[in-house]
């Protein structure tokens, strides 16, 4: 994966100030580069290298340190802010769908309204100033989401067998990943020895990926389900 030799690395004090967002993190910050200098980093060892490869859309993390400085890295954060949102617009519309589906007058409404809500959660998201405060935002989608899932507990709603429970561990987690992230641990506990593997946001980026299993193996059996159940009449 890093085997290239790459340029001096920066401690934290000496990287620009819009990637001074962790303080524990004490080491192997690359350079301001240009965007070929940006790609040349995916094959030499820095402290965002394992960000990198456990990303789903790399974009954010391979380039932040470009050369443009703040603008281009605050476009970046946007543009992965705008990818989270996405994804848990997307992946919970199937949810509320194979949730309500024996209750058309009410699924429209849930749907859009889900929609709407992720949009202000989106925008709450770019503009907050703080981690903690973008993981707020995205709480807002998460509570709708509780709301779906506790219809469904108490059987106000339907879907397969076994999906609710893979539903509940995908919230879990990626709540687990958000707190995370927000704690700084466990770099918070030893300054400097997680700068280039096993910090919080590797933590996050992980965890993520097996909340996004764990919808995958909810909503297959929910749509198969959906496609074959009949309802019963009113």
């Amino acid at each position: 994966m890093a085997f290239l030799a790459g340029p001096r690395l920066l401690d934290w004090a000496s990287s620009p100030p819009h990637l001074q967002f962790n303080k524990f993190v004490l080491t192997g910050y690359r350079p301001a580069s240009s965007g070929s200098g940006c790609l040349r980093s995916l094959f030499y060892l820095h402290n965002e290298l394992g960000n990198i490869y456990t990303h789903g859309s790399v974009l954010y993390h391979l380039f932040m340190c470009h050369q443009g400085g703040s603008a281009v890295y605050t476009r970046l954060l946007a543009l992965d802010m705008c990818g989270v949102c996405l994804v848990n617009t997307l992946g919970a519309l199937p949810i509320i769908h194979c949730t309500l589906a024996c209750r058309p007058w009410l699924r429209p409404a849930a749907l859009v309204g889900y929609t709407v809500l992720s949009g202000v959660a989106g925008w709450r998201a770019l503009t907050a100033p703080s981690t903690s405060a973008r993981l707020r935002a995205f709480g807002w989608q998460a509570a709708a989401r509780l709301l779906v899932f506790g219809a469904r507990g108490v059987g106000l709603g339907s879907g397969a067998p076994g999906s609710l429970h893979c539903y509940l561990r995908m919230d879990a987690l990626a709540l687990l990943g958000g707190l995370v992230n927000v704690a700084r641990l466990p770099e918070r506990w030893g300054p400097g020895r997680f700068d280039y593997w096993g910090n919080s946001h590797q933590i996050m980026h992980l965890l993520s990926v097996g909340s996004i299993l764990q919808l995958h193996a909810g909503v297959v059996p929910d749509l198969l389900w959906a496609a074959h159940h009949t309802c019963p009449p009113d």
